[in-house]
């Protein structure tokens, strides 16, 4: 346990929240023995602590590029690909089951460590654990999402067109609670509408659409 708490680069006060940690519960039915409530709470801290490092690494982005950047980062092929990078999976307690290969075992076990660090140091130490081990995973394991508006320019622009001209056409609802309809027109190759509650979405929802049809073939080249 000493290597281990080395390679984490925390030592364990309560040697017994790791041993918890790492035990499936195919050795114990106790809960206070095997890491799945260790794992809910792990999940948790997880997520708020992407959350928290996406947020400042990209202030710039808006919600909707921040989503995907996040999802990939507590999926559980990444979780998994971080224990055993760690060599956690050595220490794993289990009684017939292949760990190394069970993605699911090893997510649950990385997500127990986390909750052990949680309960062992506080949140401060288990978000700066989570961190530090997964901040240089953001550039190979996350790519921004273009948005459809630029999307739908780089496709004209590379069949020689006019650049898409968007326009309001409609507006429905109160002042606190509106709804907008704009319109994109492709010069010579049709046009879509979309609605949202602001221009900008309206726009994006324009432009998916006209992507859609473009690629589709349902309007002339």
């Amino acid at each position: 346990m000493e290597k281990l708490q080395q390679i984490l680069g925390y030592s364990f006060k309560n040697q017994h929240l790791l041993k918890q940690a790492l035990t499936h519960g195919s050795v114990t039915k106790n809960l206070h023995y095997n890491y799945e409530r260790l794992e809910f709470l792990g999940d948790r801290v997880l997520g708020v602590s992407v959350a928290e490092m996406l947020y400042k690494m990209f202030p710039n982005e808006p919600e909707g590029s921040l989503s995907p950047r996040f999802m990939a980062l507590v999926c559980k092929e990444t979780v998994a690909e971080m224990v055993l990078k760690l060599e956690i999976n050595k220490y794993i307690v289990a009684e017939g089951i292949d760990v190394e290969h069970n993605d699911n075992v090893l997510c649950d076990v990385g997500e127990a460590i986390i909750g052990a660090i949680f309960l062992d140091a506080g949140s401060d130490t288990a978000i700066k654990f989570v961190q530090r081990n997964w901040q240089p995973l953001v550039d190979t394991h996350t790519m921004p999402p273009k948005d459809a508006k630029t999307s739908l320019q780089e496709y004209a622009h590379s069949r020689g067109w006019k650049t898409p001209h968007y326009e309001e056409v409609g507006r429905e609802g109160t002042e606190h609670d509106p709804t907008f309809f704009m319109k994109v027109v492709v010069f010579g190759h049709g046009e879509a509408s979309g609605h949202g509650h602001n221009k900008k979405l309206a726009e994006q929802d324009a432009a998916r659409k006209m992507l859609q049809r473009l690629e589709n073939g349902d309007v002339g080249n």
